[in-house]
């Protein structure tokens, strides 16, 4: 466990040493997602991080920052991202969280480890087409979550058995996604998937009793901006499964966790080989009778870069 650690921190500080590197390097557009994929805020796109045939391509590295309230609390995302052979990408996020103000803020502490991976089946506009768009298959996994039911501080807030133990979970997808040129001086980008989880809310509330079949879905359009710079502004929505591990019973339920909300607006400055994004995200309220998780309209920041 030593061990582990020790590895998982080392290979922390070479991310976020990477990341400081934001100005001093060269080329392309970056736009990794807060598990450090390719895509929007919070979902996949079908598209895969660049890189040629038979090559690996230019590194990505990412930050993200969620304000999730006095309950959720501050939740920091770390992501190393490549693009292998043209059709693949495979990447590591560490992610840690900071305290809010609220008693129940002990439920969403502690870091955990991330992986994921994915594969273009389909190119966009294969066989010379305009219409069919880039189709891929992918993975998230995380491993040594240890939020809600299983925090320390769960077994005397919630009485949780599993209270004190670390788990893992999954997102297992296919994702669908078309750039719209036809609008002149408007291209429009839609983006839909199944996803199958066990996880809730990306892993920020820990785990769902059992997988899931879920949806999510993503459109966001294109407008030059001032500077030669280009401004992204989208919405996106992403289907939780209703319950939390350790806080579901078959015959009462249990508190019942809603769509995500995220509508987020992206800045590529001009040539620079970096983007910024800023969101808003609408993740849960009241989840049950005396149970408000207050975080219905928080705040996020994401920083990508391409090297």
């Amino acid at each position: 466990m030593y061990l582990f650690l020790r590895i998982r921190y080392t290979i922390s500080i070479v991310v976020v040493s990477a990341a400081l590197l934001l100005i001093l390097a060269p080329i392309a557009k970056a736009q990794l997602n807060w598990d450090g994929q390719t895509g929007a805020f919070a979902t996949p796109f079908a598209y895969v991080a660049s890189s040629g045939e038979n090559k690996i391509g230019h590194p990505e590295v990412a930050f993200h920052y969620l304000n999730g309230g006095s309950v959720i609390g501050n939740d920091y995302q770390v992501s190393f991202t490549v693009g292998l052979f043209k059709y693949t990408e495979f990447g590591y996020t560490s992610s840690f969280s900071s305290a809010g103000s609220s008693a129940l803020t002990g439920l969403f502490q502690g870091g955990y480890n991330t992986f994921h991976g994915k594969v273009n089946l389909v190119p966009e506009n294969a066989g010379k087409t305009k219409w069919v768009p880039a189709i891929s298959a992918g993975f998230v996994a995380r491993f040594q979550d240890e939020r809600v039911a299983r925090a320390p501080i769960a077994g005397h807030l919630l009485d949780s058995p599993l209270a004190g133990e670390t788990t893992n979970n999954a997102d297992f997808y296919l994702v669908a996604t078309k750039t719209i040129t036809q609008i002149k001086r408007l291209p429009i980008v839609l983006s839909a998937g199944y996803k199958r989880t066990n996880a809730q809310i990306m892993g920020v509330a820990g785990n769902a009793p059992n997988y899931a079949n879920t949806a999510f879905g993503a459109a966001a359009f294109v407008v030059h901006g001032p500077s030669k710079s280009t401004l992204v502004f989208g919405a996106e929505a992403v289907q939780e499964p209703h319950f939390l591990e350790g806080l579901y019973s078959p015959t009462t339920g249990g508190p019942t966790i809603p769509t995500t909300l995220v509508y987020f607006a992206r800045i590529v400055p001009g040539k620079l080989p970096f983007n910024v994004d800023f969101g808003v995200g609408q993740f849960a309220g009241v989840i049950a009778p005396g149970i408000n998780l207050k975080a219905r309209e928080q705040a996020a920041v994401g920083i990508s870069y391409h090297f």
